[in-house]
């Protein structure tokens, strides 16, 4: 797939998000995993390791000697330090675990980046954008797939003024991720639930009823009878989603369905580990006392060096 096939699947997912007639459409939101392994530190620490390093830089751990581990783990714990006063707290462990935790996201808009920013001045405007996204398809007022990209260009530039804080039109990299991935920002999440209903609401009354509800996930295609997993997702609605039991989803409704307020693994792993390390019981580590248990942290196994100071580096 190319990039300007990628990036019209970008803007398509969020106007026909289109599934199997059999198959459950996932339109909630969740925080990214820290690790799929269980969290059992009887057993072992892998799930601490996927967590403090990711789970594809933990992999490389088995390479390096106990010693090894120790002296690059300590390059890390200074990356951790923002303040560099000689201690890492529980608030930058857990900006350091969100930032693991995420890493999947920077790492999009970096393979993006060069080819938006046609220029090169570090910067996208959304001329730079438009053209690259949409270019001549926007010349073919008929186009044979029969969607609308005009629309769904109005619909993109409107994500994107909203992304682009100053509305200059022109997108830091920063602006850029929130344009590309919303729901990682609180101030783009009123646009999401917007994008969604917009999608749901096919009558256009701004609120969306059971019927819309079910019709966006699931297509009956001919088959009388619903799969479990529908008739569960109706009683969810009646029960749980439509909050004031009046027929229909308004905004908050939407918004509580879509971006929930997940459990915050970070914050959890955060409190774990300076619970596990803090050997003075003075609410905050060392990076002797980290070391100490570096099993905990990344056992005999450490992060890539390179790796680990070009990827956190805007720590």
């Amino acid at each position: 797939m190319d990039l300007r096939q990628f990036l019209m699947c970008l803007s398509l997912c969020t106007v026909c998000a289109l599934s199997k007639p059999t198959e459950k459409k996932e339109r909630v939101h969740h925080e990214p995993q820290l690790s799929d392994k269980p969290h059992d530190d009887a057993q072992n620490f892998d799930y601490d390791h996927d967590a403090f390093l990711g789970a594809e830089e933990a992999k490389t751990f088995d390479q390096l000697t106990p010693e090894e581990s120790k002296e690059r783990l300590g390059v890390i714990v200074d990356k951790i330090d923002l303040d560099k006063d000689g201690f890492v707290t529980e608030g930058e462990l857990k900006s350091w675990l969100k930032h693991t935790q995420k890493k999947y996201m920077s790492d999009n808009v970096e393979r993006q980046w060069q080819e938006f920013d046609m220029n090169q001045d570090g910067l996208i405007s959304w001329d730079e954008y438009r053209n690259v996204t949409y270019g001549t398809y926007l010349d073919d007022p008929d186009p044979d797939d029969g969607f609308n990209y005009k629309q769904m260009m109005m619909r993109d530039e409107r994500r994107f003024k909203i992304a682009d804080k100053d509305g200059d039109l022109i997108a830091t990299k920063e602006e850029f991720t929130a344009f590309l991935h919303p729901e990682e920002y609180d101030y783009m999440k009123d646009i999401v639930v917007q994008e969604t209903m917009e999608d749901i609401d096919k009558n256009a009354d701004g609120f969306i009823d059971l019927e819309e509800y079910i019709g966006d996930m699931y297509s009956h295609d001919g088959n009388a009878d619903e799969p479990e997993w529908v008739k569960t997702e109706r009683e969810q609605f009646v029960e749980f989603r439509d909050k004031n039991h009046d027929g229909k989803m308004d905004k908050e409704e939407t918004k509580d369905w879509i971006l929930p307020s997940d459990y915050d693994h970070a914050e959890a792993e955060a409190r774990h580990l300076v619970y596990e390390s803090d050997q003075n019981k003075d609410g905050k580590l060392t990076k002797e006392e980290i070391v100490d248990k570096y099993d905990l942290f990344v056992g005999s196994q450490a992060t890539d060096f390179g790796e680990a100071l070009v990827r956190h580096d805007e720590f």
